[in-house]
């Protein structure tokens, strides 16, 4: 199970609203000025991803909550992603240049093949949306903010 913590936005009719914020994979390491994975990070976007999970349990702005998805259902859904569209490519060049025999006609090839791909890449895609086993679900929840009170002495 692959686990994260959001902060909840909002919470209405049942469905929480959150915001994950990614974390780059050496957040531990003291070697950033050296580190090629964390100058890339750093020239990436700093959006945060917002999530949408039915939850029946109220929840408060600021609260935060463990989410988690299966492995395997990730793994599939990167295969699906990123497979699709390559299978696609190799597939449509090798078949323009069987039929063609030009390097321009298999480049047109490459192409179509990997747009088709993306195609049905995106068709599998909203097939599987609705299965649960592809749904974030949450694991545990935190304190509201407003239930922690420091006393000072």
């Amino acid at each position: 199970m692959m686990k994260e913590w959001a902060t909840v936005i909002s919470w209405q009719n049942g469905i929480a609203l959150l915001r994950c914020e990614p974390h780059s994979g050496c957040g531990s390491c003291n070697a950033r000025s050296g580190c090629g994975s964390h100058l890339l990070n750093e020239l990436g976007p700093k959006s945060a991803h917002q999530l949408q999970i039915p939850i029946s349990q109220p929840l408060e702005p600021g609260q935060k909550v463990e989410v988690g998805i299966s492995e395997g259902s990730l793994l599939r859904s990167a295969s699906l992603v990123y497979l699709t569209p390559l299978f696609g490519l190799i597939a449509g060049g090798s078949l323009f240049q069987a039929l063609f025999i030009t390097d321009a006609f298999t480049a047109i090839g490459a192409i179509l093949g990997a747009g088709l791909g993306f195609l049905l890449a995106r068709q599998l895609a909203t097939r599987i949306e609705g299965q649960s086993d592809y749904q974030p679900t949450i694991l545990q929840i935190g304190l509201p903010p407003t239930a922690i009170r420091i006393q000072q002495e």
